[in-house]
């Protein structure tokens, strides 16, 4: 600590760049743990309403925009912020079971696109 100190007293400058890129290297660090756990726990999760395409393509390890294209959602930028399952439905006027039916007919068709060893997508359509 009085190493710290003299530094601080010789280089006050030098010492706080030291300081915040220190900081700054940790808080990137701890960020990324967190998100490596958080999403290692939360894989394959079942569809919910509170859920959006995006959360959803992340926890299936899929595109999102495949799996707006195929359940036949909106794009993101509709509303300028990504839509919960349950807005979608509230925007359509039907009920929320509709679209998780859809998202996971969406979810299961991309599995099966990626089971099938040299498909490529986006032929036949």
């Amino acid at each position: 600590m009085t190493r710290l100190i003299t530094l601080w007293r010789a280089r006050p400058w030098l010492t706080s760049a030291f300081l915040a890129a220190c900081g700054l290297a940790l808080f990137f660090a701890v960020r990324l743990t967190v998100q490596t756990v958080y999403w290692a726990n939360h894989q394959d999760e079942p569809v919910r309403p509170w859920m959006t395409v995006g959360y959803i393509a992340r926890s299936w390890d899929l595109d999102a925009r495949e799996i707006d294209r195929l359940a036949g959602l909106p794009l993101p930028e509709t509303k300028g912020r990504p839509q919960p399952l349950s807005e979608i439905a509230a925007d359509r006027g039907v009920p929320v079971a509709d679209i998780i039916d859809a998202v996971e007919a969406a979810i299961d068709t991309l599995r099966a696109q990626d089971a099938v060893p040299g498909a490529v997508q986006g032929l036949g359509e």
